[in-house]
């Protein structure tokens, strides 16, 4: 088994602490009902309003019922530090105990989206180097706004594209087919929520990870993605961790080995410059 070593962990979250050195800016986008919905949005030291800088959406998981935005404030932190722009969304989930389909998470995920685009020259934002990321429910928000049409907010400008520019995805839920995970909730509608079943040519570039001991995303589905993605040309980066579960990439060594990782495809983008600060292990 991997061990973390003392001096990576000093490393990384001293590069951290140094990136949330100014306070996370927490951002309306929407209201629903009595409800503000919120962006919690990190900006590298060095941030102005002038800038052009790529951007990263996250959404938490926590199967369209449950989760929270700090889920992925380590790694919005970290990737603010590399210069990015790294925003945290908010949004609705499901009741528990409510039946049906996830239909204002999506609409939610599509109106943050937007947000940002639209406001990217107050946020220092390069509108076209916006990525969407998130792990398994919220892997199914990012690349639903990506590959799916439909189920907006009939609130939102839809002439602002809801669609991101690359995908970083953490053991997503993005196959809602037969007899695969989430398909009890969207039932026969599934594909009106599944990306998998979406996927063009028209589709961003993508990294996932994933763990070949998920119980609830087969690596199977993965191969299958990525197989469809390339079919139509586009790039799908693929990285899968032995003996590693649901939700690995919350735990280290699989945070750190995953956020190099991530840096590197963002990297090979051209949104970002230089080696990752993570040390490889």
């Amino acid at each position: 088994m991997l061990k973390f070593p003392v001096l990576l962990w000093i490393t990384l979250n001293l590069g951290i602490a140094a990136a949330a050195s100014g306070a996370t800016e927490t951002l309306v986008y929407k209201k629903a009902g009595d409800r503000e919905l919120k962006l919690f949005v990190e900006k590298p030291a060095d941030w102005t309003a002038a800038d052009r800088r790529p951007a990263i959406i996250f959404f938490f998981g926590g199967g369209w019922v449950g989760g929270v935005p700090t889920q992925f404030a380590k790694q919005s932190e970290y990737l603010a530090r590399r210069g990015m722009v790294g925003v945290r969304v908010e949004y609705r989930v499901i009741p528990k105990g409510q039946a049906g389909p996830p239909v204002v998470c999506c609409q939610d995920a599509k109106s943050a989206l937007r947000y940002v685009r639209a406001h990217a020259g107050e946020l220092g934002i390069d509108p076209a180097r916006i990525a969407g990321a998130g792990g398994s429910a919220g892997g199914h928000l990012a690349a639903f706004t990506a590959l799916v049409d439909g189920q907006d907010d009939p609130a939102d400008d839809r002439s602002v594209s809801c669609r991101p520019d690359a995908l970083v995805l953490f053991n997503p839920v993005f196959n809602n087919g037969p007899g695969q995970w989430g398909h009890e909730r969207v039932k026969e509608r599934y594909l009106d929520f599944s990306p998998a079943h979406h996927i063009t040519k028209a589709a961003p570039p993508a990294v996932v990870f994933l763990g070949d001991q998920d119980k609830l995303i087969p690596v199977s589905v993965l191969t299958e993605f990525a197989a469809a993605m390339k079919r139509v040309g586009v790039r799908c980066d693929t990285h899968v961790y032995p003996k590693s579960g649901h939700g690995f990439f919350n735990q280290d060594p699989y945070w750190s080995l995953t956020l190099i990782e991530a840096d590197k495809f963002l990297a090979s983008l051209g949104w970002l410059t230089g080696p990752p600060s993570v040390p490889a292990l």
